[in-house]
């Protein structure tokens, strides 16, 4: 099983208590002693439970990071996402640059991208991902 980053779909499924997401947690955490989420996801959950005033989920998250790893956006990623851009731009099928961002971190680090929203992320010539919603 290799190295995972998830995507933040699949981590909302996950705090939704979504039985095939969580045993696919569970199996991933047999391998491996983290879940590793990008500072792009933990902005968008964040921002999202802030918006809800979901301040008793907004703790679970917190706890969950507190044992878990946000993967930072580095210059390198930064250049990463910045040529998928380009590439997608150039080929007319452009995303949402916080999914761009999300592959960025993904491909530096070269982990497989866990997602639900494999329409989007399968433009990307260099980047692995996987549906653990499947």
């Amino acid at each position: 099983m290799d190295k995972a980053l998830i995507d933040t779909d699949i981590l909302s499924y996950y705090f939704k208590g979504d039985a095939i997401v969580v045993n696919k947690f569970q199996k991933y955490l047999e391998n491996y002693e983290t879940i590793e989420i990008s500072i792009i996801t933990y902005y968008e959950i964040m921002s999202g439970l802030l918006a809800k005033n979901a301040f008793k989920q907004l703790a679970v998250f917190e706890d969950f990071i507190s044992a878990n790893i946000v993967v930072p956006l580095t210059n390198k990623s930064s250049e990463i996402s910045a040529e998928i851009y380009s590439s997608l731009k150039q080929s007319g099928k452009i995303i949402d640059d916080i999914d761009i961002l999300i592959a960025g971190i993904a491909i530096e680090n070269d982990y497989v991208l866990i997602t639900n929203n494999t329409r989007h992320f399968s433009r990307m010539n260099r980047l692995r991902i996987k549906n653990w919603k499947e």
